[in-house]
């Protein structure tokens, strides 16, 4: 795997993981099958709707491993014994996968008339600030450890 350039900074540290997390989503966004939207509800949720026509509750199954919401779906056998002339309406399996942001929470999930709709909730952080002690270090020669120690106390 090659670095990325923005994270080739020794500015940016413990960032890796988002360059494995990038490289997930380059992975899955060449799926197109099923077509899906992504609506911004509010300040702190939204909701992704994918077209599911032709599956039913049972054929369908929403998880979230990882930070990934994943959704698949697979249709009954139940249809076997039908001749199609024309087959317009896809109903193949599928597994559709989104990255989730570190905190993003799955609400709830609904069928409605041949569309699945998943609401997240994506809570806003508090600002969190921390006093850093900064200890007097003597320069007596000896070369000793220099400790920054947090302090716990905001």
């Amino acid at each position: 795997m090659s670095r990325l350039p923005v994270f080739d900074s020794p500015l940016l540290l413990g960032f890796d993981h988002f360059e494995r997390v990038l490289d997930r989503v380059a992975k899955s966004s060449a799926e197109g099958y099923p077509p899906y939207n992504i609506e911004q509800i509010n300040e702190e949720a939204l909701r992704i709707t994918l077209a599911v026509a032709g599956f039913s509750m049972d054929d369908l199954e929403v998880t979230t491993e990882d930070n990934q919401l994943v959704i698949r779906g697979r249709n009954s056998d139940e249809e076997d014994d039908r001749i199609y002339l024309h087959r317009g309406i896809a109903a193949r399996q599928f597994q559709r996968s989104f990255v989730l942001a570190e905190g993003m929470e799955v609400i709830s999930a609904g069928l409605e008339d041949g569309l699945l709709h998943i609401n997240l909730a994506r809570p806003i952080p508090e600002p969190e600030v921390k006093k850093i002690k900064i200890e007097k270090v003597q320069s007596g020669g000896k070369n000793t450890p220099k400790t920054i120690e947090l302090d716990p106390e905001k």
